[in-house]
């Protein structure tokens, strides 16, 4: 039967709106807004105690994240990356004058595969940019290997990593900095924003410098920025979320784990890191060929269920990256694969009928 109201792939959680209120309330009692206000200056202290990091540097969103990464650690040339992403992780580079080289995916986790990073290290490459995909870390130990065999600098996209611990740790302390999105559509949202995890302190400072147009006081300006601030509206929100994550995660830990177990033998899913605990965020699975992706996208769809291509085209075909690149896994991948709705609020009875829908369309 047809659903009354759509379902999409994820549904942004709203908290308590007497909550969310009472800190209104206290941005109109002080008239601050923006230019790193208390909220923003609570939620930094919050969540480096919740995620288990030194410092963390709040940005109005991941993408601007990810560029302000690149400016602080002066990454120039190449960067090596991965093709099965979002495409800010591509488009951030384009846009700071960095050119990414694409190493394929492993076609079981889909994370970029570390030994095909290798094959691109060049005198010209400064930099590798993985992405922890759906939340699954990538071979951190192999990449971090590779950085100090060859001098580079590691840029972690974390934008889908938010409370993952790995080996009892977070895998926020690997790599140079770790780019956090805060996207309404992420299981810890700001409604717009993001956040840089940086263990070194003289970067720190460097980065609040670019993200407040490369200001450091009234009367020095030491670095080329741009305003990538968050506000404290944003932060309010982030400070109501944070209050509420373990059950958001909690309830999509139920839900992944009812997909899995309905779902088995029916399509491949992707293969979890070990000693990995994860945060259920995404449920992607992934079909034999296109045809088959389609027809069960198409029943879906019909019913009012709108899950994500997620992540197509491969990035490595996109039109304005020179010299053209060709990964065929990662373009494999993107083909067959779909993100199933995952959100804390999905019914029991709602996932059963995307469950049957899937299963009588293979």
């Amino acid at each position: 039967m047809r659903l009354p109201n759509p379902v999409y792939v994820t549904k942004t959680y709203l908290p308590n709106k007497e909550k969310y209120m009472q800190y209104i309330d206290k941005i109109y009692e002080s008239n601050r807004i923006t230019n790193y206000g208390i909220l923003v200056k609570t939620l930094e202290q919050r969540l480096c105690e919740f995620l288990g990091v030194k410092n963390v540097v709040l940005t109005s969103s991941g993408t601007a994240a990810l560029e302000i990464a690149y400016r602080t650690l002066g990454i120039k040339g190449f960067a090596i990356t991965t093709p099965f992403s979002f495409v800010a992780t591509t488009s951030s580079l384009v846009t700071n004058g960095i050119l990414p080289i694409f190493a394929d995916i492993n076609p079981k986790d889909f994370n970029i595969d570390p030994q095909n990073i290798k094959k691109y290290i060049t005198k010209n490459a400064t930099a590798i940019v993985p992405v922890h995909v759906f939340g699954n870390p990538c071979k951190v130990e192999e990449i971090e290997s590779i950085s100090r065999e060859y001098n580079l600098k590691v840029i972690y996209d974390a934008a889908h990593i938010f409370g993952v611990k790995y080996n009892g740790k977070t895998i926020l302390e690997f790599g140079d900095i770790s780019v956090l999105s805060f996207h309404a559509t992420k299981i810890f949202h700001t409604i717009e924003g993001g956040a840089l995890v940086i263990n070194d302190e003289k970067l720190v400072q460097k980065a609040r410098y670019l993200i407040n147009f490369g200001i450091q006081d009234e009367e020095h300006i030491p670095e080329l920025g741009i305003n990538a601030k968050m506000n404290e509206f944003e932060a309010a929100m982030g400070l109501c979320m944070l209050d509420d994550i373990d059950v958001i995660i909690k309830n999509t830990k139920n839900i992944w784990e009812l997909y899995k177990k309905e779902l088995k033998g029916y399509v491949e899913f992707q293969k979890l890191t070990p000693n990995t605990a994860y945060n259920y965020a995404y449920f992607p699975v992934l079909f034999k060929d296109e045809t088959q992706l389609l027809k069960v996208k198409k029943a879906l769809n019909e019913q009012n269920i709108f899950p994500r291509r997620y992540f197509y085209p491969s990035l490595d075909t996109l039109s304005y990256i020179e010299p053209k690149q060709e990964c065929q896994i990662s373009r494999d991948i993107s083909k067959r694969i779909l993100c199933l709705p995952i959100f804390s609020e999905l019914s029991e009875c709602v996932q059963y009928q995307i469950i049957e829908l899937l299963r009588n369309n293979l």
